[in-house]
């Protein structure tokens, strides 16, 4: 998943955004490098453009929901990168 949305500028967005169920659905798993890959996932098909930018912080406030540390960690560091100066900067 990050691999494709870091590299692959040619991949739709739809494609991207299919990704979504698997991250909401990994996003609990407590083992470091899952939650490390989930949150990797994430941030970077937020940062393909404006469109996944706002789907994939409305993603993030939905995993923030969830009862779990990883899925709190993943929202919370994903949130943190997708609303920050420098993607807003890029994306504009």
């Amino acid at each position: 998943m990050t691999v494709l949305a870091w590299k692959d500028k040619l991949v739709l967005d739809e494609k991207l955004e299919a990704f979504f169920p698997y991250i909401k659905e990994s996003s609990i798993d407590e083992r470091p490098i899952v939650k490390k890959a989930v949150n990797w996932a994430l941030r970077q098909i937020g940062k393909r453009d404006r469109a996944l930018n706002s789907k994939a912080i409305k993603l993030t406030r939905e995993i923030e929901l969830i009862d779990s540390k990883a899925a709190k960690w993943i929202a919370k560091d994903a949130v943190r990168e997708l609303e920050g100066d420098a993607v807003r900067k890029r994306l504009a």
